[in-house]
């Protein structure tokens, strides 16, 4: 039993019902549910599901479900099906991922020539995110799964710590709407599944160009950083886009 069907075991149902902070857990943990069941392919492109199944497998209410699906269906890895409930959407077209990381980059390099922030604080932040990364990076290599690629989990574990970097980065600007429009894309969780599928293929570089987006910020020059930014979102999107077109 998950932390959170424990705390439900525990409260009545109006607790429940009077308790916001638990309702956004519990979102979050069917969230968290659901994701893993795309990454592992247990919810494969094109299969049709409904709320009040999924709610009765997870075992929670559908409410939660319901809006954990609206999440998802934001970053387009799930859409409304009439009269079927969802459905798995369909990988993205290299078409639609070149528009997807193009909003991306507009989105991050707004952030980053508003952001002031030269703290302490922060650049510890962005220091301790981009080790986390280099751990996670190490970590997933270190066990792989059965067939030689990452386990779903590693590759998921990796991506979170690569969005925290970036999530920093944006968050710093102070601007909640792009901080919501960043988040709103999902992009990290398209390169996810592609990553599942066919494994981490960029490592090395990634990590080498938060590395030099991390140096210019610690050595005071924002504008070094904008570039920094600026070439990595770019290769970021080569190398997607290759590997797409590659297993179209």
């Amino acid at each position: 039993m998950g932390g959170a069907e424990r705390y439900l075991a525990r409260m009545s149902l109006a607790e429940r019902a009077s308790d916001p902070p638990f309702r956004q857990a519990l979102r979050d943990y069917v969230y968290d549910r659901l994701l893993e069941m795309l990454l592992e392919h247990r919810l494969k492109p094109g299969a049709v599901f409904s709320i009040d199944g999924l709610a009765r497998e997870l075992g929670v209410s559908p409410t939660p479900v319901r809006e954990a699906l609206v999440v998802l269906e934001h970053t387009g890895l799930v859409a409304r099906s009439a009269r079927k409930g969802y459905r798995v959407a369909a990988r993205l077209s290299p078409g639609q991922l070149t528009d997807l990381l193009e909003a991306r980059l507009v989105v991050e390099l707004a952030a980053i020539e508003r952001s002031t922030a030269t703290s302490v604080d922060f650049l510890a932040a962005l220091r301790s995110a981009h080790e986390a990364h280099v751990q996670a990076a190490e970590d997933m290599f270190a066990a792989p799964g059965p067939d030689g690629l990452p386990t779903a989990r590693a590759i998921r574990i990796y991506f979170d710590a690569d969005w925290a970097f970036h999530l920093i980065l944006v968050e710093a600007a102070d601007n909640t709407f792009l901080t919501e429009m960043l988040r709103g894309l999902g992009a990290h969780l398209h390169r996810m599944m592609q990553s599942v599928e066919r494994g981490v293929n960029d490592c090395a570089a990634a990590l080498d160009e938060h590395a030099a987006v991390l140096e210019a910020l610690e050595a005071g020059d924002p504008d070094r950083a904008h570039q920094a930014l600026r070439t990595h979102l770019r290769q970021a999107q080569q190398r997607a886009l290759k590997d797409a077109a590659r297993h179209w």
